[in-house]
């Protein structure tokens, strides 16, 4: 009888309590999911979680252990009890990374010492030495390392991947992408780690959409500029409010991307995001067009309701909803649910091989996601590494010109 696998999330915040705490319910309300922990820093998001009361809802049944306790004192913080958590793990389950990106390549090595599966919010880390280091400390283990690019999944990307690669649209020659945030992430836990030296809004949302080109396309980025507009966040604090990319690929073609935390929060819908991308055929074009923060649906609220800042939005109700179903509570859906299924179903299809304990089993599994090249994974989505590390290369230089080389040992200069 096939076993589940026991889940912990490092991280109880936003991306925590908005997507993969019930995402994981209903991934143990099938059987795939056993125990259920989440570690943060401190006690007060923890509670937080445990209060909401969607998801309290929606599973009436389930909980998960926190880490610190509710007990504990909420001043108290504990910034290595994650280490106890993951050591304490029984082997080869899942840890669910879900920290500021800066954080990720420290949590992602505890839970490879731990002899754990990985899932990690993207990026994954930010260099690419980082990356190929953890592809190989994994792969050596027999571990699957997963990173949460949950566009990969959006119907209509895998729509364009398919069409494109049977060269239905031509060859992509230039394109636009934008993904700017609501404001008040100005206001929230961002202002005490979205600084200057640590990432900027290109690195932190604007590689989706890199990555989403590469996905598509298959054609790999080879020099990008970035240029930050600084300000000051409610606390003091210094951080980069809004960014510009420009990549350009290896056949050429160019990308602009625009990222930013200053969506208005009165604003329809909580965010303005979207690509289009340029193509040419035989004497003719071809166009990708993706208005992602608008699926052709609005609502008009009698009240407002706190969907987006005003009564009247935009809704988005493809990426992740709790919504009715036949059984009890209500049913977590969208390809932000099907992203974080496909990462920990691999996992539990890792695990329920025949020869499990065989590492070389297990390496042959991974190899075969590797290949595939849906779920992003180390070796399937390297680039993006190359990219977020030119990125605050150029960022930091005024937006000078970064190349990205890959012959030899991929490196940036």
């Amino acid at each position: 009888m096939p076993k589940p696998i026991d889940v912990t999330i490092v991280g109880g915040g936003m991306i925590t309590n908005d997507l993969i705490l019930p995402s994981i319910y209903q991934l143990q309300r099938a059987g795939i999911a056993g125990k259920i922990d989440v570690c943060a820093l401190n006690n007060p998001p923890l509670k937080a979680l445990k209060e909401n009361k969607a998801i309290a809802e929606a599973f009436p049944e389930q909980e998960f252990t926190p880490h610190p306790s509710l007990d504990k004192s909420p001043g108290s913080s504990f910034p290595d009890l994650y280490k106890e958590v993951l050591a304490g793990m029984k082997p080869r389950q899942a840890v669910v990374v879900a920290m500021p990106d800066q954080l990720h390549y420290q949590v992602v090595s505890e839970a490879l010492k731990a002899g754990q599966h990985v899932l990690s919010v993207k990026p994954l880390v930010l260099s690419y030495a980082q990356a190929e280091e953890i592809q190989e400390r994994a792969f050596s283990k027999g571990l699957f390392v997963g990173v949460e690019y949950h566009k990969r999944f959006d119907r209509r990307s895998l729509e364009a991947r398919k069409r494109y690669r049977a060269g239905e649209f031509g060859e992509f020659r230039m394109g636009e992408a934008k993904l700017i945030e609501p404001y008040l992430y100005r206001h929230s836990n961002f202002q005490n780690w979205f600084t200057t030296d640590k990432t900027d809004p290109f690195t932190y949302v604007g590689c989706h959409y890199v990555d989403l080109v590469y996905y598509i396309t298959g054609l790999k980025p080879v020099e990008l500029s970035v240029a930050g507009v600084k300000g000051r966040f409610p606390n003091g604090n210094e951080g980069y409010m809004w960014a510009n990319g420009r990549v350009r690929f290896e056949n050429g073609a160019l990308l602009t991307v625009t990222n930013g935390l200053g969506y208005p929060d009165e604003g329809a819908g909580s965010n303005d995001q979207g690509m289009v991308l340029y193509c040419e055929g035989q004497d003719c074009s071809g166009m990708i067009k993706h208005n992602d923060q608008f699926r052709g649906v609005t609502h008009s609220y009698i009240e407002n309701i706190g969907v987006g800042g005003s009564r009247f939005n935009f809704i988005n109700p493809d990426f992740f909803r709790l919504v009715p179903w036949e059984g009890d509570g209500a049913k977590a859906v969208g390809y932000g649910f099907d992203s974080i299924a496909a990462n920990i179903g691999a996992m539990y299809g890792i695990e329920n091989l025949e020869n499990a304990d065989d590492v070389k089993a297990r390496q042959q599994k991974i190899e075969n996601i590797d290949k595939k090249g849906i779920i992003a994974t180390p070796g399937n989505s390297y680039i993006n590494e190359l990219v977020v590390e030119a990125a605050r290369k150029s960022i930091e230089n005024d937006g000078e010109t970064v190349r990205i080389l890959y012959k030899g040992t991929p490196h940036i200069e």
